[in-house]
């Protein structure tokens, strides 16, 4: 019989904060990591000059969305759920107070929320609910009039009507609506929003071709479609979401960290649902995949503390499956390699979480060793 548990401690150790694939940030995890709102003004400012110079500086009005729903902050508009925080999804109505939620929200209620009234029924609110479909069918796309500052305005003259293209705005506001949603344990909210957004990046490929950055932005997307799907308990559809973001991460010829990381973990991904489903052998094929990405990106950041650990993790991953196909002496020498990288990991006082991280590793790693190899 195949064992479970030391798989799942692995799944445990691997847990780490989700990165929006449209704000260019390192990883969380990592110490050498800018702040934030350096990244961010970093890819506005990017984004703003691209606009301008195809649209012409008297057309580069940045857009605002008139709900006050912003991509980068954390704001709670009209049209949340005061459960989840995110956009409301399958809108329920409880009666009867009439306060409005999510369907899945409120289904975990007897009271309302809101004024502890007794929820006796709920009902959906199809009206609402097209309304903030609309919301998001067009937000950030913002109708403006074009100027021309060297023509003169010719009295009774149509104007142009342009909309400037943010598409990157929106995915960035359907993911932070997807991955509040996701923590809320909304996941059917989180894979609808997840979804448009996949759908907008298709449409751009179609239109400009597999650039680099469209590639990177909808594996990663995908690779969240497929945390929907095994959260939903889809294993098929899981595997093929996480299939299909390798498949994109794969064309982008970069040494991008994040991008490297994101395409280990979706073939890791794949290789926890194929040791599940008791398939060994492809676990350890996806497994070792995931391994190979990560030792190359290490050879070029030797010294960065997360890509040492991620290297020790897949270790760990592939070892465990040798050990459970009953190949010991292979297991063993993986094993052995990944002790031997922890424990020559240097750390400063202010990487606590890493310490952490690598300290449960390194406990699993001791915890699969045959008794002889610690005495």
């Amino acid at each position: 019989m195949v064992r479970r548990k030391s798989s799942v401690q692995l799944r445990v150790l691997t847990k780490m904060t989700p990165v929006c694939p449209f704000v260019k940030a390192a990883r969380p995890d990592d110490a050498s990591s800018r702040k934030p709102s350096e990244n961010q003004n970093k890819q506005q400012t990017g984004h703003e000059s691209k606009v301008k110079q195809e649209s012409g500086d008297s057309a580069s009005v940045s857009p605002k969305c008139p709900f006050g729903y912003d991509s980068q902050t954390f704001k709670l508009g009209p049209f949340s759920c005061m459960i989840c925080q995110a956009l409301l999804f399958q809108c329920s109505k409880c009666l009867p107070c009439s306060h409005v939620y999510c369907k899945a929200c409120i289904s975990r209620f007897k009271d309302c929320p809101l004024c502890g009234a007794d929820i006796e029924k709920t009902e959906a609110d199809t009206n609402l609910q097209d309304v903030v479909d609309r919301f998001i069918d067009g937000h950030a796309r913002i109708k403006r009039s074009q100027v021309d500052t060297d023509q003169k305005e010719v009295a009774g003259e149509k104007k142009t009507v342009i909309y400037e293209d943010v598409s990157l705005e929106r995915g960035a506001f359907l993911v932070q609506q997807a991955m509040r949603a996701f923590r809320a344990n909304n996941i059917e909210s989180a894979k609808s929003r997840l979804s448009l957004c996949a759908e907008d990046i298709r449409e751009q490929i179609e239109r400009m071709g597999n650039t680099s950055e469209l590639c990177s932005q909808l594996g990663a997307v995908l690779g969240m479609l497929g945390d929907c799907c095994r959260a939903l308990g889809d294993a098929g559809s899981a595997v093929n979401y996480f299939e299909e973001s390798v498949n994109f991460l794969e064309k982008v010829s970069t040494d991008d960290l994040e991008i490297k990381h994101t395409l280990s973990v979706s073939l890791n991904k794949i290789g926890d649902l194929k040791y599940y489903d008791g398939d060994l052998q492809a676990a350890r094929s996806y497994y070792s995949q995931g391994l190979n990405v990560r030792r190359n990106a290490i050879k070029h950041h030797s010294t960065v503390p997360s890509q040492i650990l991620d290297v020790a993790i897949s270790l760990a991953k592939v070892a465990d499956v040798d050990k459970n196909l009953g190949n010991e002496d292979v297991a063993v020498d993986g094993f052995e390699e990944g002790i031997k990288l922890l424990e020559g990991l240097k750390l400063n006082s202010e990487e606590v979480g890493l310490e952490q991280r690598r300290l449960s590793v390194l406990e699993f790693f001791n915890g699969q060793l045959p008794k002889k190899q610690h005495d």
